[in-house]
């Protein structure tokens, strides 16, 4: 039941430092110590893709249920300071070293406030952490309350990518909203350069902590004392990621006789209409991309693969049915289903759970990929659009995603930015919102 998807993958050696054995805690979401609390602490220079890894490594916890939270120390610092200058961060400025201390103490305070209410498995502390002084402190602090740390610096001498981040936070940082393109961008430049006259990479002084060094967007990666699981589960997705710009483009198969017919699942030959949306849509792609994105049009002419775990959420016993005929047939499962689809399993099938589980490889695949586009059914994209967009679990099997429609993806520090083209080609809706009458559209 499998439609084509489209990769671009990338190979490459990773070295990496010595994996400790397991702790006697076993860890993972369903299979961890109930105490198990872990801070992932950001270490690095500004314009070095710090927010946006945090950011990711939050969705992709809440992705596979596992509660996590982003404290962003800038955030805190802004109820004082909303959009302060360079000299703000010069370690000779003794009242903003005061300011910018007050906000990692309360962004800690909170944190640890999250963890003891039970809210929450892992936390991540956003900030640079620049210093071997402020990173002994935060180890201190979550040691007194039994919460293991995880060191995540990242270092980059790539000056095109820093370049491309600096340009990316004068548009998109709340610290330079309304201001100058172009001042904006030099004051941030002043900014670093008061953080590298301070700043201590991580070295062998620290290696009884445990961390990872994400060295020019994961062209290296050197890991020290993995101490369990839940730990070794964040590594290998940080292992995974890049922060270079890349968009990923979104789309359902082209309409299909069972999309018609409004049967669930099956196999079914495209329609005429299907058929003139397959042929419209590498233009699509071609019509939204920019222009460091065009070469992309490439992979729509070759570099094709089929994944099976693209293939459709298998509807078991249902497969080949209408809504209307699975209500009638099996009342009581098409009520479990209205009432937690996320969960719900189609009997001799699977829920939207299951596909998340067998989706996890195509996500790392698409971390490492820059631009790429992928093709698949309905179910499928609700779930891979859920873990770009952050979208609830309880929500995301009910998110509408029409046929003929291609949606664009663009990772920033801040947020994903999503566009929707539609081709003219018509097409029949297959949504149905929960609690609906059973009715083909």
């Amino acid at each position: 039941m499998g439609e084509d998807g489209y990769f671009k993958p990338q190979m490459r050696k990773v070295p990496t430092g010595e994996l400790m054995q397991p702790s006697r805690k076993t860890n993972g979401y369903g299979v961890q110590a109930e105490d198990t609390r872990i801070c992932v602490v950001m270490v690095g220079l500004p314009a070095r893709g710090k927010s946006l890894i945090a950011q990711k490594v939050v969705r992709y916890l809440g992705w596979l249920s596992i509660p996590a939270k982003t404290f962003n120390v800038g955030q805190y610092r802004r109820s004082n300071t909303p959009t302060p200058t360079a000299e703000f961060f010069d370690t000779s400025n003794a009242e903003g070293e005061r300011l910018r201390r007050a906000a990692a103490e309360a962004a800690v305070d909170d944190m640890i406030r999250w963890f003891a209410a039970g809210s929450g498995t892992i936390a991540i502390l956003d900030a640079t952490n620049s210093t071997k002084d402020r990173r002994r402190w935060i180890q201190e602090r979550c040691d007194a309350e039994g919460i293991e740390t995880l060191f995540v610096e990242s270092k980059c001498d790539d000056e095109d990518l820093i370049m491309s981040n600096i340009l990316e936070v004068k548009t998109t940082s709340p610290d330079y909203k309304g201001q100058d393109p172009e001042k904006a961008a030099q004051d941030f430049r002043n900014r670093i350069k008061n953080y590298e006259k301070v700043y201590e990479t991580i070295d062998e002084d620290e290696s009884h902590m445990t961390y990872v060094k994400l060295i020019n967007v994961g062209k290296q990666v050197i890991i020290n004392r993995i101490q369990d699981y839940l730990q070794s589960r964040v590594v290998y997705y940080l292992m995974n990621l890049h922060i270079k710009p890349r968009s990923i483009w979104l789309s359902r198969h082209g309409e299909s006789n069972f999309n018609l017919s409004g049967q669930i699942g099956g196999d079914a030959d495209i329609s005429d209409r299907g058929e003139a949306y397959a042929r419209r849509l590498p233009e699509l792609v071609k019509q939204s991309a920019g222009d460091r994105e065009l070469t992309t049009a490439r992979f729509l002419e070759y570099e094709k693969l089929e994944w099976k775990a693209l293939d459709e959420l298998d509807s078991g016993v249902c497969d080949g049915l209408t809504y209307a005929e699975i209500a009638e047939q099996y009342p009581e499962d098409f009520k479990q289903r209205d009432d937690d689809k996320y969960n719900y399993r189609y009997l001799g099938g699977e829920s939207y759970r299951d596909v998340v589980i067998r989706l996890e490889p195509i996500i790392m695949e698409l971390e490492r990929s820059e631009n790429i586009l992928i093709v698949t059914h309905q179910a499928i994209l609700r779930c891979i659009y859920a873990y770009f967009m952050n979208v609830p679990q309880e929500r995301s099997p009910w998110m509408e995603v029409p046929l003929h429609t291609l949606i664009k993806l663009t990772p920033k520090a801040y947020s994903t930015i999503e566009e929707r083209l539609k081709a003219d080609i018509p097409a029949v809706s297959t949504f149905r919102e929960k609690g609906s009458l059973a009715k083909h559209q």
